[in-house]
């Protein structure tokens, strides 16, 4: 699975070799069996480790978080204008525990309109931060956010409407965690930075300037680029301390695929999905994500050769972060335990649930909808009562050029994948999601529940077709 879009030279003679009969205008059509391949590291710099939020003491709110501009070295003697979250690109990570409660206040000190969505977290609509929600430059709200939901990795981004794909691109994005008490009954590693670590991987293309031209460089079907970024840093490097390290994985890219394996072939354990542990460990040798899909994963690396080159590449083998083994003295392997769930992931009563919703996801570039209609803010396009579960089937409708992937994302809730095309899905699809990649021609069935009332958005997350308007809003009563 590669991915959504060609480089943009392939992108200007793609027009001229259209089948006929093709859909008039596709002339920028991305072929994501043809994706533009990336640079490969050569991990010349250490990996950024985004900071954790410090709380704030002697306020009304426990933490802030402020949209700014700023700049970035990526390159050697140039400067790139870059935007971020508390800094100059991406943002702090923020971790509340499971079951508390704070206020946040959030700052837009851009020099245009955003939104704070809290990707992943189940929390009312009013504080979601859909596009309803835009901030004017210079303004600034208090939202209350309540991790009532089991521990998970989650992330933010703005989600101004017709601008998430350019902010995204420019560098607003953060990981955010709920932590709880599962996580260490099952052993797994939590020391932040150390043992725990945050890969947020994203590609990005630059102009002849180096800088993030979004105006220049954009395709309305995903802008890809051939610069690997991870933790928005540029040939980066891991050096590994310790023999069993926890990654917490975001495919933070606007629309590229990412398949990820080690490239000394070993396996590793994926431990979680978007929205929490999944119901065993799942052992691999690679996972795909698509646009805005999270994966925890552990790898053990005490039976590696410290001389033996060991890095994460992607499908095509290119190296996108190489790690230095350094374990300092006796390399002592952290047991890691399974856990069982007393209850099945689903239960024979949620498998045969009636299908109540049917969402037919269409088209590409500006031509994309969703049941045939493209995003209207005055439009309610579903309703659902709070807390009664219902079965949505997401069908990804080809066109006469084959279709294109479109990864599914609902907000304020995390669905259970019920089947792919009447089939049960994979061991590690099988946990909490939020997000679900759906190949052209699928059907995928899922279990959705919001817990909590409010209107929300459900949209395909490759962030130019979400700015172009496949997007829908779902009501919660």
């Amino acid at each position: 699975m590669t991915g959504c879009t060609n480089s943009v030279k392939e992108q200007q003679s793609e027009g001229e070799t259209m089948e006929h009969g093709a859909m008039e205008g596709m002339e920028g059509h991305m072929d994501h069996d043809n994706v533009t391949p990336l640079q490969a590291s050569d991990g010349t710099q250490e990996l950024v480790i985004p900071p954790l939020l410090d709380k704030q003491t002697d306020s009304d709110f426990e933490y802030e978080v402020v949209a700014q501009e700023g700049t970035t070295q990526f390159f050697d003697g140039s400067i790139t204008k870059t935007y971020g979250y508390n800094g100059n690109l991406l943002g702090p990570t923020v971790r509340l525990k499971e079951g508390e409660t704070v206020k946040v206040k959030v700052r837009n000190e851009l020099n245009e309109p955003t939104t704070f969505h809290w990707h992943g977290l189940e929390v009312p609509g009013s504080e979601d931060g859909g596009p309803h929600d835009e901030i004017k430059p210079g303004e600034s709200k208090v939202v209350t956010l309540k991790a009532n939901q089991p521990a998970a990795t989650l992330w933010y981004h703005p989600h101004a409407h017709k601008k998430t794909s350019e902010q995204v691109f420019k560098g607003l994005a953060g990981m955010l965690y709920v932590e709880g008490a599962d996580q260490d009954s099952a052993g797994l590693p939590t020391s932040y930075g150390l043992d725990d670590i945050p890969l947020i991987f994203q590609d990005r293309i630059f102009d002849k300037n180096l800088q993030l031209n979004y105006d220049e460089l954009m395709n309305s079907d995903g802008t890809i680029g051939d610069v690997s970024l991870v933790n928005g840093t540029v040939n980066p490097k891991l050096t590994v301390t310790q023999p069993v390290m926890r990654f917490r994985i975001l495919n933070g890219a606007n629309a590229r695929n990412y398949t990820l394996r080690l490239s000394n072939g070993a396996s590793f354990t994926q431990i979680a999905s978007d929205g929490g542990l999944l119901e065993e460990p799942v052992k691999t040798d690679e996972i795909t994500l698509s646009a805005s899909e999270r994966s925890e994963i552990l790898i053990d690396f005490s039976e590696m050769d410290s001389n033996e080159t060991v890095a994460i590449t992607d499908e095509e083998g290119t190296i996108l972060l190489p790690f230095d083994l350094a374990f300092e003295g006796e390399a002592t392997r952290k047991s890691v335990e399974s856990w069982t769930s007393d209850e099945p992931f689903l239960t024979e009563k949620e498998k045969d649930l009636p299908i109540s919703k049917q969402i037919e996801l269409f088209g590409m570039m500006d031509m994309v909808t969703i049941n045939g209609k493209k995003f209207d803010p005055e439009r309610i396009d579903l309703r659902q009562k709070k807390g009664v579960p219902e079965v949505w089937e997401i069908y990804n409708k080809p066109d006469n050029m084959g279709g294109m992937i479109h990864p599914f994302h609902i907000h304020g809730t995390q669905f259970k994948i019920i089947s792919r095309d009447g089939k049960e899905p994979a061991p590690n699809e099988q946990g909490l999601k939020d997000s679900v990649l759906i190949e052209p021609g699928e059907r995928v069935k899922l279990l959705v529940t919001f817990p909590e009332e409010g209107t929300y958005m459900y949209h395909c997350h490759i962030l130019e077709h979400e700015d172009n308007g496949m997007m829908g809003q779902v009501e919660v009563y």
